[in-house]
């Protein structure tokens, strides 16, 4: 899962992540622009990989696949 934080206050939102680092974020972001407020907002998750995903690894299998099919209906 991916989480991502939006701020209660304004329209910060912080990257995609784990979520111990949105958290961090957060606190970070209303410490520094909000600072007399408790951090609040709301939190979005999702089913990302928060390290990157294997979309690319799809895509390169595909062709690979797609490679063999066109070698072999040469021959």
């Amino acid at each position: 899962m991916a989480y991502r934080y939006r701020c209660g206050e304004c329209g910060f939102k912080t990257s995609w992540g784990t979520e111990s680092q949105g958290a961090e974020q957060q606190i970070d972001h209303y410490a520094e622009r909000h600072p007399t407020i408790v951090p609040g907002g709301r939190v979005e998750a999702n089913n990302k990989n928060p390290r990157g995903g294997n979309g690319c690894l799809a895509f390169i299998a595909v062709a690979i696949l797609l490679l063999l099919f066109t070698v072999m209906s040469h021959h």
